[in-house]
Parts: C-alpha cells; sequence; structure tokens
C-alpha cells in the first residue's frame, strides 16, 4: 500500500470512536433504532466503523429512493427470515412513508420467492430419486 493512502487510512481510524457515535446517531435516524449488532460490533471501532460505513452507503444506494431501498431490505429479510431485521425495516420503510399494503405485499413476493426456491431444487432431487411420471 502507498505510504499516502495508509496514512489516509490512520487517520480515519484515528477517529473511529467518534466517528462510531455519529454512526449510532445516523442509524437512530435512519432506522428509528441501533440495532442490537452495532452495539456488539462498535466493541471493535476500527473494523466497525470501515464496515458499517460500507453497510449504510450499500443500504442507501444513489440509484433508489429510501422507500424503495426499505422494501428491498424487507424482501430480503423476509426471504433470509431474518426477523430482527424485518421488525427494524418494517419500522423504517413506514418512517418513510411506505404503506401497510406495500410492505404485506413486499413480503410475499418474497414468500413466493422462497417458495419456488424450494420448489425448484426439492422437485429436481425428486425427480432425480423417484423417475418422471412418463418413466413409471
Amino acid at each position: 500500500m502507498r505510504p499516502e493512502i495508509k496514512e489516509k487510512i490512520q487517520d480515519l481510524l484515528a477517529h473511529s470512536d467518534e466517528i462510531t457515535e455519529e454512526i449510532d446517531t445516523m442509524a437512530e435516524e435512519m432506522l428509528g433504532t441501533v440495532p442490537f449488532i452495532l452495539s456488539i460490533l462498535s466493541e471493535r471501532p476500527e473494523a466497525f466503523v470501515v464496515n458499517t460505513l460500507g453497510d449504510f452507503y450499500t443500504g442507501r444506494p444513489k440509484s433508489m429512493d429510501v422507500r424503495t431501498a426499505e422494501l428491498v431490505t424487507i424482501a430480503a429479510a423476509a426471504a433470509l427470515k431474518s426477523e430482527a431485521c424485518l421488525k427494524v425495516h418494517i419500522s423504517a420503510a413506514m418512517k418513510a412513508g411506505v404503506t401497510r399494503d406495500e410492505i404485506l405485499d413486499t413480503i410475499l413476493i418474497a414468500a413466493l420467492m422462497g417458495k419456488t426456491s424450494i420448489l425448484g431444487s426439492s422437485l429436481r432431487v425428486f425427480q432425480g430419486a423417484a423417475g418422471s411420471r412418463e418413466e413409471i
């Protein structure tokens, strides 16, 4: 790594404690709470700052408005069965003006994808093990 880049990184990390406090404030503003995982991860400020800043920018991409980003997040959390994330992001979505019906439809679409994922892989195994109707 070039010395000037290394110096810039060290300068950023020298302010890890202060940045960590600001990240907590940002989380509270964005999500209405400081998620549990952030409170634990912040015990390692240097890693926390680098990872969490990336997460915040990923969760609020320039190409999407907040409503859309929250609906995408809800769909992913539903598909991954992440109840804690669902609670946080449903609340954040509603704060951003997403309606109850939009959230429900997002969860139903995520469930549809989950169901088809299970059926697709399971039915391929079934067909391989039990054969097709035409083979019986």
